[in-house]
């Protein structure tokens, strides 16, 4: 659909989490340059106010931001306000991170972190925000998988568990809320230039850009169950489509092999 429609069907306010860079921010300016108001949240309050009031004088839009850490307390409920406020009709669920390299090296307050965030919250934050959805009548909820998220991964194995549980919750979510006039989308990219690869020390050769992930994800919502935007991402999720699930963890396991050797040098 285009940005009119885009906008009456899911208007007039989108809900957008970890929008101070990388996919999340993507979706806020795509969004707000289709005539969405916008509520964003992420925890670095500078960069969600730099980007509120590039918004605001780009687009001409209201844009309300919230630094939250969405592992904390109350958190998901604060959202839950703020889009209940501005008659939110559409949620992007982009916060997360990542972790790679060996699993029994990982420091595991960081992978249960990783699970807090990219699990619970994710869920809190869909349950609440998904009332508000289906008691409004209508509305969209994106939920940010990956390309690993089909297949175990090795020296990514609990990233790619947390989005395996993405994946399957989405796939759920849109059974149960479609027939209430809720679109549930999952998109799942392959590699994505952004902050993403620095905080999981991973080095990235080919890549998609943010930018191109919103636009084919907005398209998909209420037609597909799974977007997987950007052309490097079709090629590479069809390529393995077809293989075994041993063969495509085997596969991405040596690719996040290579993508993570830097991590086994010394020094």
């Amino acid at each position: 659909m285009n940005a009119r429609q885009l906008l009456k069907t899911y208007g007039p306010a989108a809900l957008v989490t970890g929008a101070s860079d990388g996919i999340g921010e993507a979706f806020a300016r795509e969004l707000a340059k289709a005539g969405f108001d916008l509520v964003i949240s992420a925890r670095r309050a500078d960069r969600l106010e730099a980007l509120a009031g590039a918004l605001r004088a780009d687009h001409g839009v209201t844009i309300t931001p919230l630094a939250l850490d969405l592992t904390e307390t109350g958190a998901s409920r604060a959202l839950l306000d703020a889009a209940t406020a501005q008659d939110a009709g559409l949620f992007v669920a982009c916060a997360g991170f990542g972790t790679s390299g060996p699993f029994l090296n990982a420091d595991v307050d960081s992978e249960l972190a990783m699970i807090d965030l990219n699990c619970r919250a994710v869920t809190e934050q869909a349950h609440l925000i998904g009332r508000h959805l289906v008691a409004r009548g209508r509305g969209g909820m994106i939920l940010m998988g990956s390309l690993l998220g089909f297949q175990g991964v090795g020296r990514a194995a609990n990233y790619a568990a947390t989005k395996a549980f993405v994946q399957v919750l989405a796939e759920g979510l849109r059974i149960e809320l479609g027939p209430q006039g809720v679109d549930v989308l999952a998109c799942a990219p392959g590699p994505v230039r952004s902050g993403f690869a620095d905080r999981a020390d991973m080095q990235m050769g080919a890549a998609v850009p943010a930018r191109r992930v919103p636009r084919p994800s907005l398209r998909a919502l209420g037609g597909r169950t799974t977007a997987r935007p950007g052309l490097f991402t079709k090629l590479l999720s069809y390529s393995l489509a077809a293989l075994p699930r041993g063969a495509r963890s085997r596969i991405l396991s040596g690719a996040m092999t290579d993508m993570t050797r830097h991590q086994d040098e010394p020094g």
